[in-house]
């Protein structure tokens, strides 16, 4: 029990550059203390004192604003920064080195008594907001993004965002490492990228119409062009004949006034 109090504290100093002493993370880390409380309620839990574990998980969540479902399963060195909001549901599973921050879910979308809730493997890094909803996989060293909704399975190594979430990015596996990586602020925007992408297309159309629109000017302006105007011009003169002299009206006979 001590040892697991001990890797707790540890794993606050290895991933809050804030922890300045073990007292101040003793007395004024609330994500800490919601995983003593969590571990207190599991230890009811597993022995069947159903009333109790929930009784002890929600004395926690008054006192943390934290709620983690007793029933849940988490590992070593699980770490809650700052942590108001964050709800993690019964049949979730978090393996070890997990970061949460403030905000998060683990949540279910179903109503049947059967597994519901996201299992989370070692070395996860979800953001702020993040929404993780129903019974799949978030693979080992996955990065969630900050207020993405996350509904499907994760594989390793990636970095998932948006809404729904989507991964836009996946590295090679890495070797195991001590601690996760906090980077979880440095992540693409597909969408920004797509745009950009359209504003390279629309600038090389430009330069084809404004190329394409030189070349017909020049076309139309040269030597060529020019003694074709003038063929054209005698050749419709030549054909043209002209008018014909409209015919002067009869003039009216004069007649002879017969006096009366």
């Amino acid at each position: 029990m001590f040892d697991t109090v001990r890797e707790d504290i540890h794993s606050v100093f290895d991933r809050d550059p804030a922890a300045r002493s073990v007292l101040e993370i003793i007395f004024c880390y609330p994500g800490l203390h919601a995983v003593w409380f969590y571990r207190i309620a599991h230890w009811l839990w597993v022995r069947k004192l159903y009333f109790l574990g929930r009784l002890t998980s929600h004395m926690g969540r008054f006192f943390t604003g934290i709620e983690i479902h007793p029933g849940a399963q988490i590992g070593k060195k699980f770490f809650i920064d700052h942590g108001m909001g964050v709800v993690i549901g019964e049949t979730a599973e978090i393996g070890d080195n997990v970061t949460l921050y403030h905000g998060v879910t683990l949540g279910g979308v179903t109503w049947d008594k059967v597994k519901r809730h996201p299992t989370v493997g070692d070395n996860v890094v979800i953001g702020s907001g993040a929404k993780v909803l129903g019974p799949f996989t978030v693979g080992k060293g996955a990065k969630i993004g900050s207020n993405s909704v996350v509904v499907k399975e994760v594989p390793p190594q990636a970095t998932v965002v948006g809404i729904p979430g989507r991964v836009v990015l996946q590295e090679e596996p890495k070797v195991e490492e001590l601690r996760p990586d906090l980077e979880h602020g440095k992540l693409p925007d597909p969408e920004a990228k797509a745009i950009s992408c359209l504003f390279d297309q629309i600038r090389a159309l430009e330069k084809k119409v404004d190329l394409l629109t030189d070349r017909l000017a020049v076309a139309e302006t040269g030597p060529a062009a020019k003694s074709s105007g003038k063929r054209s011009t005698t050749t419709r003169s030549a054909t043209v004949k002209p008018a014909a002299k409209a015919p002067s009206a009869a003039r009216p006979r004069k007649t002879d006034k017969t006096e009366v």
